[in-house]
């Protein structure tokens, strides 16, 4: 008796339908329709950026890289829109998930999540990089102090991660070893 014939690959993706299009009027439907579940607060929450924001990098990223653009493949079915492929990945940059963790809200493939986030971070650094990732002029920098000191009642904080700037008597610094046996040093 022969062994049955294997299933082409084909005949396998094609019975998953991921549903793009329902994927796509619900993120719509969710975070973008006039009167859309989700507030921009909510929006804000999930994403960890305005809604605006995201509007823009988002239009700018698909009137220029033709991956962003909707596009059908070579069985006529209808890829994911660049609103989709964008909303992926910056969720991924937001919220540290695994590119895995996409699928149960847009039904993307992990790979497409991957690639939507690496095309998306080279999109914007090409795009907005010349006006937003320049470096700091010193009248820029004065603003940040100031915008910093308001906020926090520090002054000089700007580029220091730990306290060694800024003297003050609990300083870490000075906690350093305290919680040790000093046998190991």
């Amino acid at each position: 008796m022969l062994p049955p014939e294997p299933t082409p690959l084909l005949t396998i993706c094609a019975a998953l339908n991921r549903n793009r299009e329902e994927r796509h009027e619900r993120l719509v439907h969710d975070y973008f329709a006039d009167n859309c579940v989700y507030q921009p607060s909510d929006f804000k929450i999930r994403f960890l950026l305005r809604k605006n924001v995201f509007q823009r990098i988002a239009n700018a990223i698909e009137s220029r890289y033709e991956y962003f653009q909707m596009r059908y493949d070579a069985r006529g079915k209808r890829g994911f829109t660049g609103l989709q492929k964008c909303a992926a990945a910056i969720k991924l940059m937001a919220m540290g998930e695994s590119p895995d963790s996409i699928d149960d809200y847009m039904r993307m493939l992990e790979r497409t999540a991957r690639e939507s986030l690496y095309n998306l971070a080279r999109g914007v650094i090409e795009t907005f990089g010349d006006k937003y990732l320049r470096k700091h002029s010193m009248n820029d920098m004065q603003r940040l102090y100031v915008a910093h000191e308001e906020r926090h009642g520090f002054l000089g904080m700007l580029g220091s991660i730990d306290c060694t700037k800024w003297i003050w008597r609990n300083c870490v610094v000075t906690w350093k070893g305290q919680y040790t046996s000093g046998h190991l040093g």
